[in-house]
């Protein structure tokens, strides 16, 4: 083997070619190392922000889904607090009507009785003995006022003609002791005045409606004012309009002093409905539904 300069030369130049040709080589593959490494950082950013919008939507979802059951919890604990009272106002109603019904019962049963036994007895003994004075004539005329009186008053605590004839004959006589020549009621009804219902249904629809008629005397200035009575699809139906001068509906609140809201705690007990529609100086309307009952 022969080695000659020029072959040296070769050689170099060889190697030369070959240094120079691992330099881009060498430098691709820096360019091919870099690129996955840019992709990785560009999906750890994708990640990241995904991340960050996933906790700020969870976060609003449960800031909502908190909000909502601390809004449920204060409708919760409303509804509470109002049928509380709507019971206390309840209980304060039934023992007033029973405590009425205690004293009217006493009043005609007993006090009454002994007035009328007392009044017997002098007249009887006047008879006996043939007796004219004006003191016992005076005696008697108040024997018969006191009489009237309680009997008054028996009647007002709960009425004579609820007890033995029903609601539609007492409240056809409300309407007829309530008018005078300030203010007419009227009356209508396509139920019987021979109808019956239970005793405590009765009673409550008929201070129910004389609580209403007390408003309207006292504070509507009517001249004119109707109920009116029916029966359908199970329900009792009671309207009751007058042409007085009415108020703003938006104002009802204030009319709550009126004692309304005492006719909505006995209504709702019943399960019923109140519905009151009034105008300025275009008079009222209350329609009241009641499920009859069973």
């Amino acid at each position: 083997m022969f080695i000659s300069s020029n072959g040296n030369f070769v050689f170099s130049q060889q190697n030369h070619f070959i240094e120079s040709r691992n330099i881009p080589t060498e430098i691709s593959n820096k360019s091919d190392i870099s690129e996955p490494q840019k992709i990785n950082q560009l999906g750890n950013k994708k990640i990241i922000s995904l991340s960050i919008i996933l906790v700020i939507i969870l976060s609003f979802l449960f800031y909502l889904y908190y909000q909502n059951n601390k809004l449920k919890e204060k409708i919760k604990r409303k509804d509470i607090k109002q049928k509380i009272l709507l019971n206390v106002i309840n209980a304060g109603i039934d023992s007033q009507e029973i405590e009425r019904k205690k004293i009217a019962s006493f009043l005609h049963d007993n006090i009454n009785s002994l007035l009328s036994s007392v009044g017997l007895h002098l007249n009887a003994f006047t008879m006996q003995n043939n007796i004219k004075s004006e003191e016992i004539q005076k005696a008697k005329s108040i024997l018969a006022e006191a009489h009237d009186l309680l009997r008054d008053m028996s009647h007002e605590q709960v009425p004579t003609l609820l007890l033995r004839f029903g609601l539609i004959y007492a409240l056809e006589d409300l309407c007829e002791r309530n008018s005078n020549s300030s203010i007419h009621f009227g009356y209508s009804s396509t139920i019987s005045t021979e109808k019956r219902y239970t005793e405590k249904f009765e009673m409550k629809l008929y201070f129910i409606v004389t609580e209403l008629f007390n408003n309207i005397i006292k504070h509507s200035d009517a001249q004119n004012a109707e109920i009116s009575l029916s029966e359908k699809q199970n329900l009792f139906t009671i309207m009751i309009h007058d042409d007085g001068k009415g108020f703003k509906t938006q104002k009802l609140k204030e009319a709550e002093g009126f004692g309304l809201n005492r006719i909505r705690a006995r209504i709702k007990k019943y399960k019923g409905t109140i519905s009151i529609i009034s105008k300025e100086n275009e008079g009222t309307a209350i329609k009241i539904q009641v499920p009859l009952p069973h």
